[in-house]
């Protein structure tokens, strides 16, 4: 299929997409209460929710009834079945087992709670909840527009949307001439299988020049293509066929991506002989053994790498086992002491593959690790990448947004949005460090990014999401023609991706809310930035624990401003001084006054916490002859209070007694390096030996209203009930061990 040909096969869907009414989300106002968006702490709000999803049932069963109806189809369900014992005792059974289940369920974490500081997922928005139980009553079925419609549309929006607020350009009319390069984002179940496609895409790059040039020196019907010429890094045209192959798998990647097109359009090659090309000598079809030992190992004997921070996820060695390298061709590059990738480290190895011959498919940033909520340094990154395309070295950039990238609508402005007219919400929404800013402003720039609606979006499982820098990138990985449609006029998402059958539900919830919560400054971004604030003040409840008469502390990865800056002993005291005093006791309507006329709290307040809305900390205890020093006992009392305030186990469906939740993990010296975890040892005043993990807990506040309820500021609570369960488990591991702890807990 030439452009031209695909080119009018858009411009019909888009005609059909307009007949369709008003789809499109850019066009969607929003609305701008918090309020209305979540079914509350306390279910505030079922009536809306009730109200709504009998609705949604209501219109599911008019659309059943006003079908039937066109053609006087006969009923099944007849009154006279509806009085029979077997369905009388069937619905009796219905009853039975879902009052099971729903007591079942009472046993879950209680995601809404102001009590939940734990994993990075906290309730789903109503329109999100609405949406995707709306869509799931039609189980549409998005592999395909023939079994989703519908879906497919909403999927399409969804991913256009998704894409604006990532930083891409989407154009109104993507067929026109000065269209450019259009990005492309589908939905997925997840961030691990989005991560998984974006390396499948960059393999298939990196080999897909070498496919080529291959299939021009041995294919009879591409003969008339022996003088193709492509573009280089350095700018210079050449022949493809007469490129080395390290040469073929470093050439710039918008002109691998147009290579198919352009063989057609530059030599009349058909469409169908591009594919027989593909079909003969891809990587996708002969498999990464046979085709490096036949086409690529004779000149570039070594297989490439991604790299990646050592904070990344485990979907990335996943990722890489599955398309054939395996996961020790996973390159970990370490992280600083605020977790962040350092860049001299990637310099380092970018200069040993550039000098070994050995190919870079991607190298890896993530906005918003799991554990530390850290931001990768990935403006640097790319301007490493652009010194290195310099050096004759390509290779693809993926931003792991899959929990940071919906914090990137923070930085959308929003047409007609006043937040001064919003002073019952006195919670205010905390702008980006320069720092991190910074990094989202260079998203452009990324050829790939995950993200997960289900995470930062607040949207049900199962909602990740892949966008494209640029949308052709897609047709990599796709095992069908590059643009399917179905009478001509409607396309699928369903051809490209890892995934089969998905449910179109997914894509519904994502719209419906963004219909309602836009991602920009007067939606997700006033959403997510109170969840920022929030973090804050619960890092600076975490930092004045450690009072006078205190026996455990919490030691927080995440240095305060003083610590950072490598001030003195007594200068960081006096900071943790300043917060006890300045900003733990305040309102918040106080402590943005305050902020407003006091520039040393502001920027103390700024600067303060994590990168984005995650705190990372371990818990120590007093002895009577000072802090513990034992990094062993540390450990245990860390893991004991994770044990205590969390939910592994089926509970028989009872609710939940604990008086907070938490999440744990550890700091592995083989991950981190053992300077970092020596350096976060004697942060915490512990003695570290070699090899030995620091476990640490973790809180994610991805709750807007917790500083802001009915009674003020909930988190002094909240932080009691950790505090008081750390000292019981203190006394008693100091018992265990028979240390005497200080007065008065003798």
């Amino acid at each position: 299929m030439s452009k031209k040909d695909i080119s009018a096969k858009l411009m019909a869907f888009h005609a059909a997409q307009k007949a369709q009414g008003n789809m499109s989300l850019k066009d969607k106002p929003g609305t701008s209460s918090l309020a209305g968006w979540f079914l509350g702490p306390l279910a505030e709000n079922e009536d809306i929710l009730a109200r709504s999803v009998g609705k949604a049932v209501g219109a599911h069963c008019d659309a059943r009834r006003e079908y039937g109806a066109q053609f006087g189809d006969p009923k099944y369900v007849t009154d006279d079945i509806k009085a029979s014992e077997p369905f009388r005792s069937t619905i009796a059974g219905l009853d039975e087992n879902l009052d099971e289940l729903l007591h079942a369920m009472h046993g879950s974490i209680p995601l809404s709670s102001y009590r939940n500081q734990s994993h990075m997922y906290w309730d789903i928005t109503m329109p999100g909840a609405i949406g995707y139980f709306a869509a799931m009553l039609y189980n549409q079925n998005n592999v395909a527009a023939e079994a989703s419609p519908v879906t497919t549309l909403l999927e399409i929006e969804v991913g256009n949307d998704l894409a604006r607020m990532l930083g891409y350009t989407v154009p109104d009319d993507p067929t026109a001439p000065d269209a450019g390069i259009v990005p492309w984002a589908h939905i997925t179940c997840d961030g691990s299988v989005a991560n998984g496609e974006s390396i499948w895409a960059a393999r298939n790059l990196k080999y897909l020049p070498v496919t080529m040039a291959v299939a021009i020196r041995e294919m009879d019907a591409l003969k008339d293509a022996q003088d193709f010429e492509v573009t280089k890094l350095d700018g210079s045209k050449a022949k493809l066929v007469d490129l080395d192959v390290w040469t073929q798998m470093n050439l710039p990647i918008d002109e691998v991506i147009a290579m198919g097109l352009n063989l057609q359009d530059q030599c009349g090659v058909s469409a169908d002989t591009v594919k027989a090309a593909l079909d003969a000598y891809s990587v996708q079809n002969l498999g990464l053994a046979d085709f490096h030992h036949r086409f690529v190992g004779r000149e570039v004997p070594n297989f490439p790498i991604i790299c990646a921070p050592s904070t990344r996820h485990y979907s990335w060695p996943k990722g890489m086992a599955l398309i054939g390298l395996g996961a020790n061709f996973m390159h970990d590059v370490h992280v600083d002491r605020d977790g962040r990738m350092r860049v001299d480290l990637l310099r380092e190895t970018l200069e040993d593959c550039l000098r070994n011959k050995r190919p870079i498919l991607e190298v890896v940033a993530v906005i918003g690790s799991t554990e530390e909520s850290a931001v990768d340094p990935l403006a640097d990154i790319l301007d490493l990448r652009d010194e290195y395309r310099a050096k004759g070295l390509e290779f693809t950039v993926h931003v792991d947004g899959a929990w940071g990238g919906y914090f990137a609508s923070m930085l959308r402005e929003a047409p007609d949005y006043n937040p001064d007219g919003e002073a019952h919400e006195p919670t205010p929404p905390m702008v980006m460090s320069d720092y991190v800013r910074r990094q989202y402003e260079a998203f452009p720039r990324a050829d790939t990014q995950t993200v997960d609606p289900h995470k930062a979006g607040f949207i049900p499982y199962p909602a990740g999401a892949l966008c494209y820098r640029n949308g052709s990138m897609r047709d990599l990985v796709a095992f069908t023609a590059p643009v399917v449609f179905h009478g001509g006029v409607a396309p699928t998402v369903g051809v490209y991706g890892i995934e089969g059958s998905k449910p179109g539900a997914a894509a519904a919830g994502v719209y419906l809310s963004h219909s309602i919560i836009r991602p920009d400054q007067s939606g997700y971004g006033k959403l997510l930035g109170k969840c920022i604030f929030n973090s804050k003040r619960l890092y600076a409840e975490l930092v004045a624990m450690e009072g006078v008469d205190e026996i455990v502390k919490a030691v927080p990865f995440q240095r305060l401003p003083a610590q950072k800056e490598g001030k003195s002993a007594a200068e960081i005291a006096e900071q943790i001084q300043f917060i006890r005093e300045k900003i733990v006791p305040l309102e918040n309507r106080e402590l943005i006054a305050l902020m407003d006329r006091d520039d040393e709290v502001r920027r103390i307040f700024s600067e303060m916490g994590s990168d984005q809305n995650i705190v990372t900390y371990a818990l120590n205890f007093k002895t009577k002859d000072g802090w513990n020093s034992d990094l062993a006992l540390m450990n245990q009392l860390t893991n004991t209070v994770y044990e205590t305030l969390s939910i592994s186990e089926y509970n028989g469906g009872e609710v939940p007694k604990q008086p907070m939740f938490v999440t744990a993990s550890s700091f592995a010296p083989s991950d981190y390096g053992q300077q970092f975890v020596d350096e976060f040892g004697s942060l915490a005043g512990v003695t570290v030996t070699k090899d030995t993990p620091i476990q640490f807990l973790i809180s994610t506040t991805q709750d807007p209203w917790v500083s802001a309820t009915e009674t003020g500021n909930y988190l002094p609570q909240v932080v009691t009930s950790l505090k008081t369960t750390a000292i019981d488990v203190a006394l008693k591991v100091m018992k265990d061990s028979g240390i005497t702890p200080p007065p008065p807990y003798r």
